[in-house]
């Protein structure tokens, strides 16, 4: 390569520098401007360009640039989004893509349906949970895996594919043509009536927050109080985040007009604002717990701490992850972004919820809380757990509340544990453990082929078990008879929910699911002791249950 070919676009990096050269050469370390940055940069370029081991074209280099610069932020939100990361994004916060409309996973080695998606091609021609895809347009799918599958199903709306399936009980294999179209895949993943149908759930576990996040749950819960639920539990956990509107604007559905939902505070013009509920409270009066865990994050957080402050809601599960950064995406050329921090939020009290403890240590987001409310001054080590408990708010009721490490819950229910049996079991598996998940579903697909299950209530026998045990032997694992039977509720229980899904669907199965957790079944006891938003929150005063 030529130093001439690298030269006319690094001249063009220089002219981009020359116009915002100001703000660089203010902060440039012992004065040296932007002007001999910029040609220390074009020298650098050159050497590589010429004389590195390896060819490398000019926009390898520009990439290990912008690659670079990132890196040294130390700030693991902050990206460069390529095309397919910008089309990955979009999908994440809108919920649209272009495709056929069904979930999909490899399953022994074939590219198999976990559900198709409602109101889409895949569920207008009949395609039906635990199909296995063998054919895309005539080529096996033996041994691919989920992302060639995806981007062979994908594209242009209007388009079609060919698929040769083969479903269980079915002996011939089934051929369908499916035309592509625009797909919305929902945020919420469940809602349903517990507690003898006194209460909502809706659930957006392991989901994200997405534009029409409040409008599907405004829509649910709408139903399920025509149908009699008096009481709400929203699940967020494992949910991490995504569009912060949309936590605003599920945060307004429960507050009353003006209220603040969360502020955010940046250098970035309009970075620096809040953010208050537009509307009337939506449900006055009806009690609310949410759940959350480690994986709740971002505008899932949101959510939380607004109604946690506001008295809204008791909070329920164990701590947030703890992002309380905002970023924003600037478009580059339409087919490639910047991803950038460019604020932190708060919650109505003034805590950050961004985490201060460890490498995650921010201590502008410590001196950012400060507040006549502070129980402490900040600035505690960075390494102290204590740096997280000391940061003390209140509620618009007057509880106290801690900022500087997530969300905690006003009471503390951890979730299910493996027993010793069960780890031991899990040792044992080891390399066999993709063999095991295989067996699984191939036996699922087998009793629905045979049409052996009948109720959604079934349970999984000594029979059923020792046959899952026969089948994963012969796929080469040397698991003991005592090694089995330590493990067998776990067994029981995943075969449980393997065989739902597939001779049921994902309702029947997120249904089961939802009846045998150990978190939703105290917050359902909760929620059902009080009438008003006021006495639930009075039982938080009890002590935390491990």
């Amino acid at each position: 390569m030529k130093s001439q070919r690298v030269l006319v676009p690094t001249l063009v990096a220089v002219v981009a520098f020359l116009s915002g050269g100001w703000l660089l050469q203010r902060g440039s370390p012992g004065g040296q401007n932007v002007y001999q940055k910029a040609r220390l940069f074009d020298d650098v370029l050159t050497y590589v360009a010429e004389y590195y081991v390896d060819s490398l074209n000019e926009g390898q280099l520009y990439d290990m640039a912008i690659d670079g610069m990132l890196r040294q932020l130390n700030d693991p939100y902050t990206t460069y989004l390529r095309e397919r990361d910008l089309r990955d994004l979009e999908l994440s916060t809108t919920g649209n893509y272009a495709g056929v409309g069904m979930q999909i996973d490899v399953r022994d080695g074939w590219i198999t349906v976990i559900a198709p998606i409602a109101g889409t091609p895949a569920e207008a021609l009949g395609i039906q949970t635990g199909d296995r895809i063998v054919e895309i347009n005539g080529e096996s799918t033996r041994g691919w895996d989920n992302e060639r599958a995806v981007r062979e199903l994908r594209g242009p709306p209007g388009t079609k594919v060919k698929l040769t399936i083969v479903r269980p009980g079915v002996p011939d294999p089934l051929r369908f043509e499916p035309t592509r179209a625009r797909i919305h895949v929902t945020s919420m993943q469940y809602a349903g009536a517990l507690g003898g149908g006194e209460v909502a759930y809706v659930s957006f576990v392991n989901s994200s927050i997405s534009e029409t996040t409040a409008a599907e749950l405004s829509k649910a819960v709408d139903s399920l109080r025509q149908r009699g639920a008096k009481s709400l539990i929203v699940d967020l956990r494992g949910n991490p985040g995504g569009v912060l509107d949309q936590g605003v604007a599920v945060s307004d559905l429960f507050l009353a007009r003006g209220d603040v939902v969360a502020e955010t505070r940046g250098r970035a013009p309009g970075a620096s604002q809040k953010f208050r509920a537009e509307r009337p409270e939506r449900w006055p009066g009806m009690p609310v717990v949410v759940l959350v865990d480690g994986g709740t994050a971002s505008a899932a957080e949101i959510i939380a701490g607004a109604l946690q402050d506001h008295d809204r809601a008791l909070v329920l599960g164990t701590p947030t992850f703890g992002k309380g950064l905002v970023q924003t995406v600037y478009n580059l050329n339409g087919r490639e972004a910047l991803k950038l921090t460019t604020g932190r939020w708060f919650t109505p009290s003034g805590r950050t919820i961004q985490r201060t403890t460890g490498r995650q240590f921010d201590p502008l987001a410590l001196r950012a809380q400060e507040s006549p409310e502070a129980a402490e001054e900040p600035g505690q080590p960075p390494d102290s757990a204590a740096s997280d408990t000391l940061q003390a708010f209140r509620t618009a009721g007057g509880r106290t509340v801690y900022g500087g490490g997530g969300i905690r819950p006003d009471v503390t229910v951890r979730a299910d544990t493996l027993t010793d049996g069960e780890k031991e079991f899990a040792r044992a598996l080891g390399g066999n453990t993709p063999a095991y998940r295989d067996v699984l579903t191939s036996y699922a697909l087998e009793l629905k082929g045979q049409n052996l299950i009948n109720s959604p209530s079934f349970e999984v026998t000594a029979a059923m078990r020792g046959e899952l045990l026969r089948r994963l032997r012969a796929r080469g694992a040397r698991l003991s008879e005592a090694q089995w039977e330590g493990a067998a509720g776990l067994v029981a229980e995943q075969l449980e929910f393997e065989i739902t899904r597939y001779v049921f669907g994902r309702p029947a199965e997120f249904a089961r699911r939802v009846s045998e957790d150990v978190q939703v079944k105290r917050a359902v006891e909760l929620v059902t002791k009080a009438r008003t938003p006021k006495e639930l929150l009075a039982l938080a005063q009890r002590p935390a249950q491990d």
